[in-house]
């Protein structure tokens, strides 16, 4: 073995303190989770579908670990990334295989979703800190067009006159006057754009990363602390009627099974962060203190010890993110769902934040804009960040690039200014953010049985027999893998077949 492979085994921790402290790649991923999945796609399925979708939510967080597992699994056996991996995968081939070229197109729909994202960064900022008149005007009338429908939606449900009559002042408002438009949020986008490329470039992300961490746990909490709280309003309280009638494993009719399933690509452990994980895994450092593989009794030990700290790592990761989503969509549910409000266009944020206003009261603005920004920029930046490292690994997979680690980490550094002007152009030609996260959860949702494949094929073709796992993982995983070829299924038929027949 060269000496410089030598040098960088590492002897994988034997107490439960030391694997926690190595513990980071699930916990990026979690952060980058939060913002798109849970705060947008989460909340809007509960909005659509009230709680019977619920029992879709849970499942869709805790069966995609054991394929997440798989291939970090794969990256610490082979030291190769998740690109190289699917590129093994039998079956047709043109400079590269099949499966890489629908994770090409997959790859272009889901880098138009952080479009969404950082709409939803500079929406939040437009709400706290207005950058023109227009702005300002603009936020006083969708304030009072957001507070009538909450008051209406509350006159519905509880059959009240007198909540159902808006101040004279707000009658007049939104009667007469047309809707103000603003570029506030378009233009905090490309600020916000120009300060991440800096930043990002000069390679300062672990530092904004961290930050982001703290905040998004911070947000998390805050959130489950709402829900929490949330049950002792009698007007919006989660009956233990709501919950069993989500775990009673219903379809909606209309659009919410729809939204559904494309929230179920991002949900957890999307289509993007399962290819993006074993990346981190890889900076983190687990296959390189591996070492590479041999027949030797101490590489079996090794590797078993850090897929040991890999399956802690994922599975601590899967408990943060799970209770996230589970008090989002509790909250899009009791809320948006019962006053009839949707978290969409330009007032997506503003929209969101009435979640928060039953128990926060009139500090509830300051705490979610607080938090959205948190988690949205997070997921943002880490996001950033993850394509522009999977990018550069394809360019060298297509053969556009060399396979030196110097090109890598140019076409890294190239990327990471590329994809922020693509993520800011997609929000000014669109601006429509929840629309343009649900694109990317669709198709998540249809790349999702190709990377269920890939998974047995690791499992299968690739793993080492000293690290083969027993028949009650597997069992898992193929639960796993059977759940995400419903998904891609479902949502392939439903928008192709169903919508050719409507036709």
């Amino acid at each position: 073995m060269p000496d410089n492979e030598q040098s960088s085994i590492k002897e994988p921790p034997k107490t439960f303190g030391g694997v926690l402290r190595q513990l980071g790649p699930g916990l990026i991923i979690a952060g980058a989770i939060v913002g798109s999945g849970e705060l947008v796609a989460t909340t809007a399925v509960g909005a659509e579908a009230g709680f019977v979708l619920l029992w879709l939510i849970i499942i869709g967080c805790l069966i995609k670990v054991f394929v997440q597992i798989e291939f970090g699994r794969y990256t610490i056996t082979t030291g190769r990334t998740t690109l190289s991996g699917m590129n093994e995968v039998s079956g047709p081939r043109a400079r590269v295989n099949w499966l890489l070229w629908f994770w090409l197109v997959f790859s272009l729909v889901a880098l138009v979703q952080l479009g969404g994202i950082i709409g939803g960064v500079g929406q939040a900022l437009t709400i706290q800190q207005p950058l023109t008149e227009s702005g300002r005007v603009a936020n006083e009338y969708h304030e009072t067009i957001i507070s009538k429908q909450v008051e209406e939606g509350l006159a519905t449900r509880f059959g009240s006159e007198e909540a159902a009559s808006p101040e004279p002042a707000a009658e007049e408002a939104t009667e007469t006057s047309p809707a103000p438009t603003s570029n506030d949020s378009l233009i905090w986008c490309f600020l916000v754009t120009i300060v991440s490329i800096v930043l990002l470039v000069v390679g300062r992300y672990r530092l904004i990363q961290n930050f982001s961490t703290a905040l998004v746990a911070t947000f998390t909490l805050v959130t489950i602390i709402n829900v929490v709280y949330l049950q002792s309003l009698p007007e919006w309280r989660v009956t233990w009627a709501d919950f069993a009638s989500g775990m009673t494993f219903q379809i909606p009719e209309g659009k919410g099974l729809t939204v559904a399933l494309a929230a179920f690509g991002i949900i957890g452990v999307g289509a993007t962060e399962l290819i993006q994980y074993p990346y981190w895994c890889q900076e983190k450092g687990y296959a390189k203190w591996t070492g590479p593989r041999d027949d030797s009794p101490e590489w079996a030990a090794r590797a078993e010890g850090w897929m040991k700290v890999l399956r802690w790592d994922a599975w601590c990761s899967m408990i943060v993110y799970t209770s996230a989503t589970i008090a989002f969509y509790l909250l899009g549910a009791a809320i948006l769902g019962r006053t009839g409000l949707d978290p969409s266009g330009d007032q997506m944020v503003r929209t969101l934040g009435e979640m928060y206003a039953p128990v926060f009261g009139s500090a509830a603005q300051a705490i979610f804009l607080f938090g959205a920004f948190a988690v949205l920029y997070s997921t943002y930046f880490v996001a950033t960040a993850s394509h522009a490292r999977v990018s550069a690994d394809a360019m060298r997979i297509f053969g556009l690039i060399n396979g030196s680690e110097e090109s890598y980490r140019r076409w890294v550094k190239i990327f990471c200014i590329i994809f922020p002007i693509l993520f800011l152009a997609s929000y000014a030609f669109f601006r429509a953010p929840k629309q343009l996260v649900l694109a990317g959860g669709f198709m998540g949702a249809l790349m999702l049985p190709f990377l269920g494949l890939a998974a047995l094929f690791f499992r299968y073709k690739r793993c080492d027999s000293r690290l083969a796992p027993g028949r009650a993982w597997d069992i898992g995983l193929w639960i796993s893998c059977i759940g995400m070829f419903i998904t891609g299924g479902y949502a392939l038929y439903s928008k192709v077949v169903l919508e050719l027949f409507a036709k």
